[in-house]
């Protein structure tokens, strides 16, 4: 199984296909299989390259918190790709991973084709950082204490999660499968030391307008916190390109692939082709 070593932690990778590479960040409920439709649809035409995050195994489940951060998280991009050989690739990520993403592009643009962010809506509102902090305690506590089955039940019925049982219940079946093969505590140390400490979105108002990566917000109109965040991003940002997906929640990669795959290959072309401008331009 091919691994990458990242500061404390051996990284599980897969690639297939050849010609521009894209890198693919999961979301923290997900692992680089969640994104098999994209990679077996862009390998035709893309070198596409995925990998488990530390926390999720295969990859490395650190014991020591100091291991975790949202500036791991970033560096273990740069990581893979230079790993790899690979000086410049569009990055596409879902939920936590497009923070990661969105982070990416800011530390590290001239290793960055594109960005593409599929439901982004990490942070919360900044007044509300206390009540954030707790909640991310919290959840932490449930994979601890009641473990990724109980976990489960909760996303099951998740408001932004449940179209995707009604469009194709078996990617739900499968998400579901390939969630309880994730690590209980590695999630729990990526709550506290990932998602509980990043930045807030909204208090990013000035590296978003200097932001010059051509990037791509990707949300679905029934994921509200995703669609707030969206919108600010688009408002703040002249790099920003907005698609909201109808009738679809937070993983628009799993409910609407093909219409995704189309948006994603109409702004890799204007970038591919140097057609691509920010607003006002």
């Amino acid at each position: 199984m091919p691994y990458i070593q990242s500061d404390g932690a051996s990284l599980y990778y897969e690639e297939a296909g050849a010609g521009i590479p894209i890198v693919f960040a999961h979301e923290f409920s997900g692992d680089l299989w969640s994104w098999e439709k994209q990679i077996q649809h862009f390998s035709r035409r893309y070198r596409c390259i995925a990998f488990n995050a530390r926390g999720y195994p295969p990859s490395d489940v650190p014991k020591q918190l100091s291991r975790y951060s949202h500036r791991h998280a970033v560096d273990d991009i740069a990581v893979v790709m230079r790993h790899l050989g690979v000086s410049k690739a569009h990055i596409i990520g879902c939920s936590m991973g497009s923070r990661t993403t969105l982070d990416f592009g800011l530390d590290y643009p001239r290793m960055a084709l594109s960005l593409t962010m599929i439901g982004i809506g990490s942070g919360g509102d900044p007044r509300k950082k206390a009540a954030f902090k707790r909640d991310s305690e919290a959840r932490a506590r449930l994979y601890e204490q009641a473990g990724l089955a109980e976990v489960l039940k909760g996303l099951r019925t998740a408001a932004n999660r449940v179209q995707l049982k009604h469009k194709n219940p078996r990617a739900w079946e499968d998400f579901g499968r390939r969630f309880m093969q994730h690590s209980a505590q590695g999630c729990a140390n990526i709550i506290r030391r990932v998602q509980g400490r990043r930045v807030s979105l909204y208090s990013m108002s000035k590296p978003l307008q200097a932001l010059k990566v051509p990037s791509h917000v990707i949300v679905g109109d029934e994921d509200q916190g995703a669609i707030d965040s969206g919108l600010f991003m688009k408002q703040v940002s002249p790099a920003v390109r907005l698609s909201v997906v109808p009738s679809t929640g937070h993983l628009v990669n799993l409910e609407e692939p093909d219409l995704m795959h189309r948006l994603t290959e109409d702004f890799f072309a204007l970038v591919e082709s140097n057609q691509w401008r920010p607003r006002g331009r």
